[in-house]
């Protein structure tokens, strides 16, 4: 009996030493409980709690009406999420947008974050000039941050063939958007 009961025991202690999803972490292959391999017809699942909303535009040349927004119970937005183009049961996210503060890498970088925190934390794989915004790339995490170009000097704001520098950006440009792309 005793030994039934020393067996419990420790099969309780392992368990509950199990480590528990973060459901705000993001790393390279996972934001909170979504992984790379996460199929859309697994996040009724996984958002069980949530609301999910399929947005559909009229517009076709601007939106092909496949990105899948996620709220929480309060209505506060958390994540938009893109699909890639497979139309059957297996498509899996192709690329999500960060909306809530509370989604944070392992570095604390979040969408409330800074070009500086970017800079202090990552290795920045590259930087792309658009016409309204920057883009800076960090490979590590597999994501993409955009700038709005009114943060930076105004010399820069309106060249579109500068090639900007990590250097020319303020350490207070705030993120804009923060993607990763699967």
């Amino acid at each position: 009996m005793n030994k039934h009961l020393f067996i419990l025991i420790i099969a309780i202690v392992l368990s509950s030493c199990a480590k528990k999803q973060d459901p705000f972490l993001i790393s390279k292959k996972s934001i909170g409980l979504l992984t790379d391999s996460t199929q859309v017809q697994e996040l009724k699942t996984i958002y069980k709690n949530d609301s999910l909303v399929y947005v559909k535009d009229s517009n076709e040349f601007v939106d092909d009406g496949r990105d899948i927004e996620i709220f929480d119970t309060s209505g506060k937005p958390l994540l938009v999420l893109t699909p890639n183009k497979a139309s059957d049961s297996t498509a899996t996210i192709e690329t999500v947008k960060i909306m809530d503060s509370r989604f944070k890498t392992a570095k604390g970088l979040s969408i409330s974050s800074s070009f500086g925190d970017i800079e202090k934390n990552y290795k920045i794989s590259s930087i792309q000039n658009t016409f309204k915004n920057i883009v800076v790339f960090v490979n590590e995490i597999d994501a993409f941050f955009t700038i709005d170009k009114k943060e930076l000097p105004a010399e820069l704001q309106f060249n579109l063939d500068a090639k900007i520098e990590a250097v020319q950006i303020p350490n207070k440009a705030k993120i804009k958007y923060f993607m990763i792309g699967w």
